[in-house]
């Protein structure tokens, strides 16, 4: 069967128009089915109403933590959520909860005084979450930056490893990644962001379960019930009960960064 030109060139783009439409019927499709997957994630994801405060605050009962000696279960819950490295050496070391003698986290005190028991057990330390934080002024992208409620959050995707947030920080509350932390992970919580090599990390109250109505994790995980989470400024929460009732110190206090963060003694 013969065919003219006009012919030719008829089939020809007919051809190319079906050529070029199927990678866009798969590419419709495959987007069909990731935005399908995607919202059976979310329903899948547990719902509740978001945990809201005027100013977050957490309070450390260190005789009970300290009651439980060698427990770490509120540290692992925290990194596996998180999924903070470990490297393996105290170079390299990335921390959102760690511990330290209670010397070491409160040397400004006067110890003579303070029981041998509490003196040389070890002390949680994290984040203070500090009503002046000196980390968000020194921030030149806001990378870090405070929230209405006190959480002083981080944008990891902002930050550009400047360091001078680690350096402003009294507390060592901020580790810096000099290592890709990826390969580092046992096991990676598909539901919070990784990390890259070259930006720094901290503990963020675990702001992503307020939001869907949970409680931080170390707070969930502490068996001894040694730490308390809550709204400072509502006189009904168990924070402000218990600062009410029990004497409590803060780390570093004549600094005037206000840390939210609260040890009973």
């Amino acid at each position: 069967m013969s065919v003219d030109r006009r012919q030719f060139v008829r089939l020809a783009g007919t051809a190319a128009l079906g050529l070029a439409a199927a990678p866009a019927a798969k590419l419709i499709a495959s987007q069909e089915e990731t935005a399908s997957s995607e919202v059976m994630h979310e329903a899948s994801l547990p719902t509740g109403e978001p945990k809201t405060a005027e100013r977050w605050a957490m309070v450390i009962d260190l005789k009970k933590c300290a009651g439980h000696e060698g427990c770490t279960k509120c540290i692992d819950a925290c990194h596996d959520s998180h999924n903070v490295p470990d490297f393996g050496n105290d170079k390299d070391e990335i921390k959102w909860l760690w511990k330290e003698s209670f010397g070491h986290a409160f040397h400004e005190q006067d110890l003579d005084y303070v029981s041998d028991e509490l003196k040389h057990r070890p002390t949680l330390m994290l984040c203070n979450h500090c009503d002046n934080p000196a980390c968000v002024r020194v921030c030149p992208t806001g990378a870090t930056w405070k929230r209405e409620d006190g959480i002083v959050m981080m944008d990891w995707h902002r930050c550009i490893g400047c360091r001078y947030c680690v350096v402003a920080c009294p507390y060592g509350s901020r580790s810096f990644n000099y290592r890709d932390p990826r390969p580092f992970i046992d096991e990676i919580n598909e539901e919070f962001p990784t990390r890259m090599r070259g930006v720094v990390e901290k503990c963020t109250f675990c702001e992503e379960l307020l939001a869907k109505g949970q409680m931080p994790k170390c707070v969930d995980a502490c068996e001894a019930g040694a730490l308390v989470f809550g709204d400072l400024e509502d006189p009904n929460s168990n924070v402000s009960q218990l600062l009410h009732e029990q004497f409590a110190i803060r780390r570093k206090p004549a600094l005037g960064t206000q840390p939210e963060v609260y040890y009973l003694v």
